[in-house]
């Protein structure tokens, strides 16, 4: 069965920023002639690995909200400040979803299959909407 991560976008003002900051990782790291997709290390690795591998994206929590996601395409095993760490490689694509509150946490957490909220598409994902009345539709329930 598929399980899903999510994960606090620390500094990020919406999925535009959030985009932004993914496209800058990508770019730096097809300069240094590595795979185009955007990597988060971290020092836990997932005890659930195959759950993840079989469809599992990461939701990013943006201002309170889970916002968007990318589809996880690996998790490698790398090191970070000479300690075991996990890249968890995800496809550079963001896709909005319906926004879902979440409080903070540390880390990241598991999100089970059919608790992750829907995919936005077309005009229902608001993309060409100003910022910040997207952010003010989340903010009321509107949306």
């Amino acid at each position: 069965m598929t399980v899903h991560l999510q994960k606090l976008s620390v500094g990020s003002e919406s999925i535009q920023t959030l985009a932004d900051w993914q496209e800058h990782v990508v770019t730096r790291r097809q300069r240094k002639g590595l795979s185009a997709h955007h990597v988060h290390v971290t020092r836990m690795f997932p005890k659930r690995r195959e759950e993840i591998l079989d469809g599992g994206s990461i939701y990013w929590v943006i201002k309170g909200n889970i916002l968007c996601r990318n589809a996880i395409v690996g998790l490698e095993e790398t090191t970070k400040n000479g300690h075991r760490a996990c890249a968890i490689m995800m496809d550079p694509n963001l896709i909005p979803v319906m926004p879902k509150p979440r409080r903070a946490f540390q880390g990241w957490r598991y999100l089970q299959a059919g608790d992750e909220p829907a995919d936005l598409t077309g005009t229902e994902a608001g993309v060409d909407l100003p910022v910040a009345l997207r952010a003010k539709l989340i903010e009321i329930g509107a949306w």
